[in-house]
């Protein structure tokens, strides 16, 4: 990487720094070290393009690593979650890798550390350690099973692993210093004993590394140059160097953690916890809900990956937490549709369009445009007839100067078809309307080349043909969470702000180009906002998610209250 091409953040300049102090660029290796534990949210998208994008900017390898250690909370499911949404996204990893690929080696390492005196077993109960272990401000107290012998230790261990001792009757701790500033120094936990099935390694083990121990020693193992995570690993950087300290061969990269800032987006939860509460109590449908701040629930809504990549990118590396407006997000998704997503019509709120002087059984096939971005122009076919339905928004028996769209005696034009003038409505016993009836100007088809299509109206509305329509269910969107900062208060449960419309569903008519649409396909909806197919859809039953508007309205509500 050139400096000169850019701006670099501060991580880079970490890089740079070490390559001009000798570290050989071939040396360079990432890694995105994610828990099997939940499915993979924003904030972990954020990390993704941030290791995966040094790798394609250093032409490095970055690996897949699965922190599973453990196995009380780790399933399968989140493994292959994790590596769809990384694919997804467009990134490939070098080597997949996981933590229990190196639980031998840990384990041979602990007995090392045990027969050199740094690691001793304790058989205090939690609530004694969390005593003797102090605060902040008052020191620790040693351990009365500190100075076990090395035979003693080394006989508990062993049968630790062998699984003769129930969980929580002892553990492996590292013997540094229990009055140590750092209370994460103070004599930390190694190993614990866990009697689970772990999703690959099954019943082999009966203990299980800690992530202090296991994360820096695997970052070893496998030649990462440079550890990235988040600012709550800060305090943890001296116990990495501590257990490296301890193992390092001066003739292998040595890893160096370093933490960059969460970037925290609004009116969203991407507490692992709090999202798997969201799912097992029901407030949403399942991890993939499009309302979730998850990777998978975004790919649902419709968000192209490119716009997450494009996200991080404009947020950037910083070195202290923010909170960042989703509203930034959608204008990434909405930028990065406006390029790709086919524009097609469908109408939401119908109301029937009569018109009265067009003749009974016609039917056009229009031209339209299918996205006025691409370099090349594509069209595709409409069919147009005497009965459509419009928007109810769209019209108005009567308006003032400001509205453009049709009202009684006013003109409009139809997307990609004729200038009509509305004429009269037919109204229900309660007042409703239920058609309005119109006449068109035959001369004036868009693209025929007269002098009538030529013809300056102030405004234009789209529509579907009646009998060509196809009626599909939209599921609209809002925000999940009413405060921008959900779990900001501790005294308030977060989900005391869940907001009880955040899903509208409602059936509204699309043109039928749309029926052999497939699970993902994005759209425009012409002058509505930007729509992909749901999962749930069907031949039988189209369904859409709206995945953004086609302009900011969140900002506007939220100027009003």
């Amino acid at each position: 990487m050139s400096t000169e091409e850019k701006s670099l953040n501060f991580l880079e300049q970490i890089i740079e720094e070490d390559l001009k102090n000798g570290l050989s660029k071939d040396k360079l290796r990432f890694r995105f070290p994610p828990e099997p534990n939940g499915y993979l949210h924003v904030g972990h998208a954020s990390a993704i393009c941030l290791n995966f994008g040094l790798g394609i900017d250093y032409q490095s390898p970055v690996n897949l690593r699965f922190d599973d250690t453990n196995p009380a909370k780790e399933e399968q499911e989140y493994v292959d979650a994790i590596k769809r949404d990384i694919e997804w996204l467009g990134y490939q990893w070098a080597n997949e890798c996981y933590a229990s690929d190196y639980f031998q080696q840990l384990y041979d390492w602990a007995v090392e550390f045990i027969k050199k005196g740094k690691a001793y077993v304790d058989s205090q109960s939690s609530e004694e350690m969390a005593k003797q272990k102090g605060t902040p401000t008052q020191v620790g107290t040693d351990s009365p099973y500190r100075n076990r012998s090395v035979e003693e230790n080394l006989d508990l261990f062993e049968r630790m692993k062998n699984g003769e001792f129930e969980e929580g009757t002892h553990i492996l701790r590292a013997k540094i210093d229990m009055k140590h500033t750092n209370m994460l120094m103070r004599d930390p936990i190694m190993y614990r004993i866990l009697h689970k099935h772990h999703h690959r390694t099954g019943d082999k083990w009966c203990i299980y590394p800690m992530y202090d121990w296991a994360h820096g020693e695997s970052d070893y193992l496998e030649q990462i140059s440079h550890s990235f995570c988040t600012l709550e690993f800060l305090p943890h950087r001296e116990l990495y160097d501590w257990f490296l300290d301890q193992i390092y061969d001066d003739k292998k990269v040595r890893p160096k953690q370093r933490e960059f800032a969460r970037r925290n987006l609004s009116h969203t939860v991407v507490s692992k916890r709090k999202l798997l509460q969201l799912v097992e109590e029901k407030h949403v449908n399942g991890w993939d809900d499009p309302r979730m701040s998850t990777i998978s629930g975004m790919r649902r809504r419709g968000y192209p990956p490119m716009a997450i990549r494009n996200f991080a990118k404009t947020i950037g590396i910083a070195k202290r937490t923010n909170l960042i407006d989703v509203s930034l997000l959608e204008f990434c998704v909405r930028e990065e549709l406006n390029k790709t997503a086919p524009r097609v019509m469908a109408v939401l709120n119908p109301v029937k369009l009569v018109i009265t002087n067009y003749p009974d059984g016609k039917e056009e096939w229009l031209e339209a445009e299918n996205n006025p971005e691409e370099e090349v122009m594509t069209y595709r076919k409409v069919p147009f007839s005497k009965e459509l339905y419009i928007e109810r928004e769209d019209f108005k028996e009567e308006a003032d100067k400001k509205f453009f769209r049709l009202q009684l005696g006013g003109e409009v034009r139809l997307k990609n078809a004729y200038i009509i003038k509305g004429e009269k409505v037919i109204k229900d016993n309660e007042g409703n309307i239920t058609e309005i009836h119109c006449t068109y100007d035959n001369e004036s088809k868009s693209g025929s080349g007269t002098e009538a299509s030529k013809r300056k109206v102030k405004g234009t509305i789209h529509w579907v043909s009646i009998s060509h329509a196809i009626e599909a269910e939209i599921r609209v969107y809002d925000r999940l969470f009413t405060n921008e900062m959900p779990d900001g208060n501790k005294e308030i449960d977060f989900k005391e702000f869940i907001n009880p419309n955040s899903l509208e569903i409602i059936n509204g008519y699309v043109e039928p180009s749309l029926q052999s649409a497939k699970n993902l396909d994005q759209f425009q909806f012409q002058r509505l906002g930007y729509f992909c197919v749901d999962k749930d859809s069907s031949s039988e039953k189209l369904v859409f998610n709206k995945t953004v508007g086609l302009k900011d309205t969140w900002a506007k509500i939220e100027s009003k209250e």
